[in-house]
């Protein structure tokens, strides 16, 4: 199965399911549905970082500071969570992320539901060649330097979620 026949859960405004529909359906008629991200950080507290693949559905050969996509129909934002920072980082064994806050994107490519994660990965990463064309660890300093200097195309929705994450730890101190 390709990735744009996978089935969706389709919600509404409230994030409340309202049907199901194939990815490609779910992206070519901007229906509303779920994804997770996760920030995963390194022993030293570094942000994994990486470029998705060209022949990504959303945002090819963008930069990205989360792992993460979309839910599967029945899907929980918990199980996507894990299963997909465990594809991505190309690891098994990780905790269970840690939600953070959920958010209604709406921008660039569409709008979903959006549950942003953390999690510690102290393992060897061995990124999926089929999502990660290229990755690294930055600090926050570097990775905010990157982000406000223009030189790399960022994921809109990763972007949105970086700046709301920040926000939401700063909201905290």
């Amino acid at each position: 199965m390709s990735a744009a026949e996978e089935v969706l859960d389709v919600v509404n405004r409230e994030d409340r399911v309202v049907g199901q529909a194939p990815r490609g359906e779910v992206y070519a008629r901007g229906l509303l549905h779920r994804c997770a991200f996760v920030q995963a950080r390194d022993a030293q507290g570094r942000i994994f970082v990486h470029r998705r693949t060209a022949s990504k559905l959303v945002f090819p050969s963008h930069y990205d500071m989360f792992v993460g996509g979309v839910l599967g129909a029945g899907e929980s934002y918990e199980q996507a969570a894990l299963r997909e920072a465990e594809e991505e980082l190309g690891v098994r064994g990780l905790e269970q992320p840690t939600p953070l806050f959920k958010f209604l994107y709406e921008g660039p490519g569409g709008a979903w539901w959006s549950y942003v994660h953390e999690v510690r990965c102290e393992l060897p990463v061995a990124p999926q060649a089929s999502e990660v064309d290229w990755h690294t660890y930055l600090t926050r300093e570097e990775l905010d330097r990157r982000v406000e200097d223009g030189t790399w195309a960022w994921v809109p929705d990763g972007l949105e979620a970086y700046r709301r994450l920040r926000a939401h730890r700063e909201s905290r101190l």
